[in-house]
Order: structure tokens, then sequence, then C-alpha cells
């Protein structure tokens, strides 16, 4: 289905909403009169882990027939992502005729991981299994920015024939669970063909056809200064594009969910939404993000739902259990120093809002488990909205990257008890904090982490690097 420009813009009744999202509109927003592609409640399932996701995900490419599209920051050169891959060569060997598309950050593959030794990085196996197994695995490199750090390609979900494989992991080993530690992240599926063909004509359509996205598994790829142009053309168009779907009522029975996209920190109809969603709540926010980093919007609607009397959960990983922890006894790296940058402004936050933690209205849940990691996001808003999302909920996702989401509407309540269940799985690894002195002060950290912390300080660039995280 070609991508067109009335793909770019929906009904003038998500105009209306949208103008009400921004500000525009006098009067109360109303999330309900966003559009939505109605779901029953029964083809929307929570997963219980990443062993379940890893499984799900092989078995929906084994019985695929039509179509697999995978969106993901990447696909990783190691067993889960051979195993990935093996399961797609295999399903397109099987059936010919199934459309097989992987698409990954354009940066991200093309180098090897941070703090390792320099490599051709994942782009090396892509090109290496296509020399040996074949065409038909197309893998697509996808350049958000010209650098990138600048932003990257963070779209999330798996469409395979008219089933969604939501989460905001990624593809490797940890994110998986192949080899006993695991990465936690969020999982659901959804079966709606509505909400799949609309996912799949923004990547067939605006990122394939794009003149900035190149295939990675050649070895033809074009160097990036050679692309320049077209990246700047290509993030230009992302500013503009939405999901296009017809929208419809929902019926007994039924959800609404509305895929949501976002990039840059105007015109943001993901970045909106989250903040209204926030804004709506009148009862309770539940709210996961692996770094604790929120951007200013979002910590001020925060505070003032807090001052309004709803109660406010976060759900964070304690530092030790951040993807970039390198534990006191090991070399230390720049990029170690993160998580206690987090666990910093984590407990400047506790420190100013002591009185809502000790009256309950404020609740911060570490989580921790043994030497696995954290890396959920998302929301959960009263009874009745959910958002799942690759998002970090943090500067970079707000203003760089390129982000994706799916915004849950259930005015029957039908999916509360499978959120109180995945909230519950959630919690069981957490410890709630009483004080903010439970966390650790800065003159605690190990010593390169406090000079360099120290350094920030001195020149205010503190400021500025929590901008970038």
């Amino acid at each position: 289905m070609e991508y067109t420009k009335a793909h770019l813009s929906r009904s003038s009744g998500f105009v209306s909403a949208w103008q009400r999202l921004r500000g525009r509109v006098t009067g109360e927003p109303s999330l309900a009169s966003l559009p939505s592609i109605p779901v029953a409640a029964e083809n929307v399932t929570t997963l219980n882990g990443p062993e379940n996701y890893r499984e799900t995900l092989l078995a929906l490419i084994a019985q695929a027939r039509q179509r697999i599209l995978i969106a993901t920051l990447y696909l990783q050169d190691d067993d889960a992502g051979r195993e990935v891959l093996a399961a797609l060569y295999a399903a397109k060997k099987t059936r010919p005729q199934l459309e097989i598309s992987v698409f990954v950050d354009w940066h991200r593959a093309q180098r090897g991981l941070i703090g390792k030794t320099k490599s051709a990085g994942n782009a090396a196996l892509y090109k290496d299994m296509a020399q040996r197994l074949g065409p038909g695995v197309d893998i697509y490199g996808v350049p958000v920015q010209r650098r990138e750090f600048m932003g990257v390609m963070h779209l999330k979900g798996f469409v395979i024939d008219n089933s969604v494989l939501y989460s905001g992991a990624s593809l490797n080993d940890v994110y998986l669970q192949r080899h006993q530690r695991y990465r936690l992240d969020r999982y659901h599926l959804i079966q709606s063909k509505a909400l799949a063909d609309s996912m799949a004509i923004l990547l067939n359509g605006l990122l394939r056809s794009s003149a900035a996205v190149h295939l990675l598994d050649t070895g033809k790829a074009p160097k990036t200064i050679e692309i320049r142009p077209a990246i700047a053309r290509f993030r230009r168009a992302l500013a503009k594009a939405r999901y296009h779907f017809e929208e419809g009522a929902l019926k007994p029975g039924d959800v609404g969910i509305t895929p949501l996209l976002g990039i840059g920190a105007r015109q943001n109809e993901l970045n909106a939404t989250i903040l209204q969603m926030i804004r709506h709540a009148r009862q309770r926010i539940v709210l996961f993000t692996p770094y604790f980093n929120l951007p200013g919007p979002i910590h001020r609607t925060i505070i003032s739902k807090l001052k309004a009397g709803c109660r406010v959960t976060v759900v964070i990983g304690d530092k030790t259990a951040n993807d970039f922890y390198i534990p006191p006894d090991e070399p230390f790296k720049t990029i170690g120093a993160l998580p206690y940058l987090y666990e910093a402004n984590l407990r400047r936050f506790c420190k100013a809002h002591q009185r809502a933690i000790d009256s309950g209205m404020l609740n911060v849940h570490l989580w921790r488990h043994d030497d696995n990691t954290f890396h959920l996001k998302g929301l959960l808003i009263d009874d009745d909205y959910a958002l799942l999302t690759g998002n970090n909920i943090n500067p970079r996702a707000w203003r760089l990257d390129l982000e994706n989401g799916l915004m849950i509407h259930d005015p029957e309540k039908l999916l509360l008890e499978q959120h109180q269940a995945e909230l519950e799985r959630i919690l069981t690894h957490t410890r709630r904090l009483t004080h903010h002195d439970e966390l650790d002060a800065v003159e605690t950290y190990p010593a390169p982490v406090q000079r360099l912390m120290k350094r920030l300080a001195r020149v205010r660039a503190d400021r500025l690097v929590n901008q970038m995280l």
C-alpha cells in the first residue's frame, strides 16, 4: 500500500483533538476524542516475561504466512540475534512468498558496543547470513540524524501477519533471556489487522521508500556523508508523519488503541499524548522509566498532579540494575557514571517531595533482581488508560529520537486485571523508598564518578548532559 500525503494527516476529528492537546482550543481536553482502532479486549494479551516474549516471537515467525516486519533499535550479533535471523531465513525458505523486512538504526548497526573494540557492528552479521543463505530477509538501516548522538531510530513493534508483538525491548541475548540473565521490559501481543496494517503502512511506505534508508545486508550501503541531504529530508518527513488508520466506534467488549508517532520537541503527537494522559489522571499514575531523568514538562505535570491529590507511583531500576552500571571492582569507563547521575536526579526529586512520600501519595519503587537489568517504559492512568511504548520518557526521547507508542483506552476496564497482574509481577523485585537518605549520596560514589560529577557541576555542564541523556 502506497504511503501518500493523505497518510500524513488524519481526519478533521484528529486535527481538532490534536489542537486541544497542544492547548489551542479552550476547555478541558479529552483523550476519549482521539481516534482509535477498536480491538476486542480478548485480543490483547500481556506476556509475563522475556522468555515468554522470545517464545512468542519465534512461534509467530514460524507460523507467518503473509508478512513479517520488525522495527527495533538493533538486532544484535549474538546467540539471540542469530536465532531470530535464522528463524526469519527458515520462514522465507518454507514460504518464499513471505515479505520479510527488518528496520534497525543505521548508526547503531554499523558500530561495535560502547566501550568495546571498534568493529563493523551487527551489519557484518547481516551481510554474512545473506551471503550464506540467500536473499529475502531485507535488513534496512534507518538514519534519523547524521550522527547517532543527535537521534536514533527508536521505533518498536513487530508486525507478523495480523498480529502486533509490542515491547520496548530490542533483540539480543539479555533482552530475550538466552543465557539466564535478562533485561526486563513490558511485552504485549495484540491481534488486530487494522493495527497491523497501520504500522505496516508506515514501515513499508515512509521508511522503506526513503532515499535515506538503505539495505545493510548487501555490503553496498553508502557512507553516511553521502546521504546527508537525504537524511535531512527524511527527518522533515518524519516530523509530519502520522500512523494512518480508519477510526471506529467501540462496541461492548472493545478497547480503543491509538498508534502514536513522535520525533523532535515540536508537533510531537506522542509527547503531547503522554502529557495529556498524565493531566487526565484523577486517582493514580503509574510511570515506568529505566532512567530517572524526566523531561521538564513531565516533571512539572507530575508535581501538579501530586498537589491535586493524585497518587503517583514511579517504578525505576536501582542503579545496579541499569544497563550502563559497572561494578566498582571493574575498570571504570565514563559511560559507567550514567547510573549514578540518574540516582542523583532521583535523590533530589525524593528529597524535594519527602512529604508526599511520607503520606503515601508518592511511591518510588526501586527494582533489583540478582544481576539482571531493568528497562521498563510506559504509563498506567487511573483504570482506563495505558501507554505501551519504547519511549524512555527522558529528554533524549522527548527531543531527539524517533519514538512510537500505543495508547489503550479501556472505558469498560476490561484489561484492568491484566494491568494489575503485570504491575504486581514487576513490583515483586522492588523496594519502596521511605526516605531520600536510602539512596546513596554523591560523597559515597566511587572516586572516578565523584570527580566526573563534580567537574560537570563546576562548569554547570550537568544540566546539559541531562538534556542529552
